[in-house]
């Protein structure tokens, strides 16, 4: 029973930050307007004390005040309003309205209805992977670079008030020219979607196996959840945090108990899609380099 301690106090711990985090979240923005007024009170009794003045300094709201908020009702509107009620609508009144249009249909010309279940038996089936590679799946990547840049801004936030200043703005405050910054994080932004879709692949083929092949793709959807929420604090402390900590971002990301193996090494569930990820970014870099070289040969020799 010692053994499997460990998973069940990782994935309690995780649950409970799920639930408590739902609502810390909101929090945050009070937290750092008071920081911010407490910062605007001290300059002013230093400024007082230096200058002698008496007068009370211009009272400036913090740019930083009520972000959160705003940026989680856009991601809310985004992805509520647009993903998941499109989905809703298609599923629950789109198919059964087709599917009531068709049966009428064979009723008319047939007589019978028989033929229409084996017709909707792969129509309908057919209807959601149409829906879903020309609707969700567009929608999703021309989005995604919205909900990065609104997730961004929480997470460096949260990361602020709880660790520190983000290692963004560490590279930038130690000399980082802009552009560097920039090329830098569309790299990095890059990286993460192959990841993130190679993961989403390695977790397709586990479902596959028998037996064990629906809880095995579950634990890789709740990492891949998890995945897509921490990324911001991954980055500043490496990827290897996530296979350490494994059960505890299990718990993070489901509801319900999951039962899964114990190893007392970490698990290197991450391993093959960072190495495949790598492989592919370090054979673009290197065509790369080699075209450069190539194209810039002949200004040379002249």
């Amino acid at each position: 029973m010692s053994e499997f301690k460990p998973i069940l106090v990782g994935f309690g711990y995780g649950l409970k930050d799920s639930i408590l985090g739902m609502t810390a979240i909101f929090r945050i923005d009070d937290a750092i307007e008071q920081k911010y007024e407490e910062k605007q009170r001290k300059l002013a009794e230093y400024q007082r004390q230096h200058r002698g003045t008496r007068t009370r300094p211009k009272q400036e709201k913090s740019s930083s005040s009520k972000q959160i908020l705003k940026n989680m009702i856009q991601c809310c509107l985004l992805n509520g309003g647009i993903f998941w009620l499109s989905i809703f609508l298609f599923e629950n009144y789109i198919i059964p309205i087709l599917q009531w249009i068709t049966r009428n249909i064979f009723e008319l010309v047939s007589g019978s209805t028989s033929q229409h279940s084996n017709v909707w038996f792969w129509m309908g089936p057919a209807l959601s992977y149409v829906f879903g590679a020309l609707w969700v799946l567009p929608l999703f990547w021309l989005s995604k670079p919205l909900n990065s840049l609104w997730f961004q801004e929480i997470a460096d936030m949260a990361y602020r008030k709880n660790r520190g200043r983000p290692l963004a703005l560490v590279h930038i405050a130690r000399g980082e020219s802009v552009s560097s910054y920039f090329s830098r994080s569309i790299a990095d932004f890059a990286f993460s979607i192959l990841l993130q879709t190679f993961f989403l692949l390695q977790g397709l083929v586990v479902s596959f196996l028998p037996v064990v092949g629906m809880i095995a793709s579950l634990g890789h959807m709740c990492l891949l959840y998890s995945l897509y929420s921490f990324e911001y604090k991954w980055v500043n402390m490496v990827l290897a945090y996530a296979d350490i900590f494994y059960f505890l971002f299990q718990g993070v990301s489901v509801l319900t108990l999951m039962f899964s193996f114990h190893s007392q090494f970490p698990i290197k569930i991450f391993a093959a899609v960072v190495w495949l990820t790598n492989k592919v970014f370090h054979k673009s870099m290197t065509r790369q380099t080699d075209t450069s070289k190539l194209t810039a040969t002949p200004s040379d020799s002249g």
